[in-house]
């Protein structure tokens, strides 16, 4: 079972456990859009055949997918004040040590995730169970400034 953490981070900027920055990286804004998911599903699984780790690609691609949803989820609503301008945005940010893949996603919404027990004929409400099954770690955390969380998750991958 997964581990759950919440931290806080001086800036959105992803380390490795040792510390160091990770040697792939990538990032993709998009609007607060039902059309960012399948997007975010598409760039996800690009990258990982880029960076050589197409075993994981599925696994990474699924647990991105539910951070989006979640995260677009989380900014819909955000944009109804007059006095607001443009579309809401997240972003997803790839890294990897091609040990381990980490997924993170910011939306500017702060209202920390929540996980919640589905009930059987409830449509929703499984995305962070299933980060929970498929990511070694998962959690967020708040950066500086942002206004916002980021809520991540790291897939282990087979990859030598």
């Amino acid at each position: 079972m997964a581990d759950a953490t919440m931290t806080t981070a001086s800036s959105w900027h992803p380390r490795t456990r040792a510390g160091a920055p990770w040697p792939l990286s990538d990032l993709l804004a998009l609007g607060a859009l039902p059309t960012a998911v399948p997007c975010a599903r598409l760039h996800v699984r690009n990258v990982m055949y880029e960076w050589d780790l197409a075993a994981v690609a599925e696994t990474v691609e699924l647990v991105a997918s539910e951070l989006v949803t979640n995260a677009v989820l989380a900014s819909i609503g955000l944009n109804e004040h007059p006095a607001s301008t443009g579309l809401p945005a997240v972003h997803l940010r790839l890294s990897s040590d091609r040990i381990r893949v980490l997924v993170e996603v910011w939306d500017s919404n702060p209202r920390l995730p929540s996980p919640k027990m589905a009930g059987l004929d409830e449509e929703g409400g499984r995305g962070l169970m299933l980060v929970e099954a498929l990511c070694e770690r998962w959690g967020w955390y708040v950066p500086d400034g942002s206004g916002g969380k980021v809520v991540w998750g790291e897939v282990a991958t087979s990859h030598t």
